[in-house]
């Protein structure tokens, strides 16, 4: 299912049995019919500018499902891989949604079928100046460092490959299938990732979920789309919850997971801090007398 050539990540789940979620999306034409259907009043691009051709395509459910927003790489043409343009669009959008309050989950999936991402556009990369290498790379990476840090919950959906900066991108998701030379081995471990990355091993689902580089293997159904409905299930399990709490708790763990256990409970402690002012926290305990389901605002 992953395949890590010369230190770059490709992942390939075999459609034809399972479906990898971290989530994962469906990333055919169905999923474009399917989120129509669904919330035909609710879609919405990023721009006025955007259009279903465009680089990225992103969709704002209602509904029951308001508060999750799908994000989906278009890029047909050249099997998704990262393009200047691309890694623009994505850039605007992902800061949109910072500021967003009414967003309770991102959704990152490709509209190309059997594709995920080809990682970077090297034939746009042959054109550019040596000059200008630099300082995309650098902005490519920015990018990638943002998905980790957006505030509120983020499933990367793959129903495709996934190579070199697309598996990146995926593992910089709270939710994810694989990994780099960087991400993987604070994912598996040390010597389990020189070992994937070293011998370009490919993987069942079973054996990535084994390895915890999956967090769901599904199978699929009859009209493909088993793994998009898994990862919205997911998406709308967050939804109750609430929501400045899911961003102080996901703060909190990424900041938390990188220093030593003390510093970590002080992060903790300052997270918390800024719930505990919320009209949120005081719906949960009054909602918890009354026994009944919160109502989280965001506020």
């Amino acid at each position: 299912m992953a395949a890590l050539v010369k230190c770059r990540a490709l992942f390939q789940p075999l459609r034809s049995q399972m479906n990898v979620i971290s989530g994962v999306c469906r990333s055919d034409s169905a999923l474009h019919s399917f989120l129509t259907k669904r919330a035909p009043h609710c879609v919405r691009l990023y721009s006025s500018d955007v259009k279903s051709g465009d680089d990225l395509i992103v969709r704002y459910l209602d509904g029951d499902d308001s508060g999750i927003v799908v994000l989906g790489i278009n890029r047909p043409q050249s099997k998704n891989a990262i393009s200047k343009n691309l890694v623009t669009m994505m850039s605007e959008a992902l800061e949109s949604l910072k500021k967003d309050n009414k967003v309770r989950t991102v959704v990152l999936c490709s509209m190309v079928p059997g594709i995920f991402c080809a990682g970077a556009d090297l034939k746009e990369r042959a054109k550019m100046q040596q000059s200008e290498v630099g300082p995309f790379v650098t902005k490519a990476r920015t990018l990638i460092t943002d998905l980790g840090t957006l505030p509120m919950p983020m499933i990367a959906a793959i129903d495709g490959a996934a190579l070199g900066g697309g598996l990146e991108m995926a593992l910089a998701c709270d939710i994810r299938v694989a990994g780099g030379t960087q991400r993987l081995p604070r994912t598996v471990g040390v010597s389990v990732a020189k070992e994937l990355i070293f011998a370009a091993r490919v993987l069942s689902g079973d054996e990535a979920k084994s390895l915890g580089l999956v967090n769901h293997a599904v199978e699929q159904n009859k009209a493909g789309d088993a793994a998009y409905l898994r990862a919205l299930d997911l998406a709308r399990e967050f939804i109750p919850q609430g929501p400045i709490a899911i961003r102080m708790a996901k703060l909190a763990i990424n900041q938390g997971i990188e220093v030593d256990l003390k510093t970590g409970l002080a992060i903790e402690e300052a997270c918390y801090a800024q719930v505990i002012p919320t009209k949120d926290r005081l719906e949960g305990l009054q909602a918890f007398k009354e026994k009944r389901p919160p109502r989280y605002k965001g506020e």
